[in-house]
């Protein structure tokens, strides 16, 4: 029975053991095990709680719970840091006093940090923007490709990597050309030349958009007669595809297929006209005598 008191006064003489010892701070070697036994548990606990909740989810679903997990993990480890020690004994209202200043600091420098994780976080949960919807930012096109908590990443059309700061998507408008689903109307405008026959006009661009592989059939293609236009007539075709990333190069194609059948139809497309009308006080004087010059005979 002796034997086994000296061995429990000998494990709390060395768990009394001080580490750091100061006027208002006292960390001692029990104080450090309870806070690495405490990470060990949580640790393990989130590993259990992350594969359950994670077992049945979608891949995209999974994906963006990691993200969220992470960021709740590591403030989950400072809250039971700060519960550890102060349950152990140690000041902890000194030691946030003295680095009050830096923490100011470290505030100020942090602020668009946590501005974008809190925005990541809020569009993770509401689906506002999900990997493969088409964006514009800065008048820039790009298909997102990755979703993270601080950033989001989008490939451009001319094969460029955006990376877009979160909080982007929640202060500024943000066209999602996808958000609903993938089907997205277009548009090709032409102008014609004022005498050409608007009917054959509209089955030229009806005929090239229903020949483009690109384009559905369904919803149905049709043409507006918009306006008339100072130098022309002004047309548009509306059609619907299902890449709206690859949108340029579809109506390029059109674009080819009307200047050729336009060609074939003899409908112009005329160059922009300007009437130009001058005033003067006095009639213009023009002479056609033209007056060589004086040439000395040697």
């Amino acid at each position: 029975m002796e034997k086994l008191q000296n061995i429990l006064s000998s494990i709390k003489k060395f768990l009394s053991y001080n580490i750091f010892d100061s006027e208002n701070i006292d960390i001692t070697v029990g104080t450090l095990l309870a806070v690495i036994v405490a990470l060990i548990v949580t640790t393990y606990l989130l590993k259990l709680i992350h594969k359950l909740v994670t077992a049945k989810l979608p891949v995209e679903d999974k994906n963006k719970f990691v993200s969220i997990f992470g960021f709740f993990k590591y403030l989950l480890y400072i809250l039971i840091v700060i519960t550890v020690l102060h349950s152990s004994g140690v000041n902890l209202t000194v030691l946030l006093t003295a680095s009050a200043a830096l923490f100011v600091g470290i505030g100020f420098a942090l602020q668009y940090l946590f501005q974008d994780i809190i925005s990541g976080i809020m569009m993770i949960m509401d689906q506002s923007l999900h990997v493969g919807d088409i964006i514009e930012v800065d008048n820039k096109v790009g298909r997102v490709f990755e979703i993270r908590l601080r950033t989001t990443r989008a490939i451009t059309r001319d094969d460029k990597v955006i990376v877009i700061p979160n909080h982007i998507f929640l202060t500024d408008s943000i066209y999602n050309y996808t958000q609903n689903h993938n089907t997205t109307r277009e548009a090709i405008r032409v102008g014609v030349a004022y005498g050409s026959d608007v009917h054959l006009v509209t089955d030229i661009l009806m005929q090239c958009v229903d020949s483009h592989d690109g384009v559905l059939k369904s919803p149905k293609p049709f043409v507006l007669f918009d306006d008339f236009g100072d130098s022309a007539l002004q047309f548009s075709v509306h059609f619907y595809i299902t890449d709206s990333f690859l949108d340029p190069k579809i109506k390029s194609n059109i674009r080819y297929m009307i200047d050729a059948e336009f060609r074939k139809n003899n409908v112009t497309i005329p160059f922009p006209q300007r009437d130009v009308h001058l005033y003067a006080s006095q009639p213009i004087k023009h002479s056609n005598i033209i007056t060589a010059p004086n040439v000395q005979e040697g």
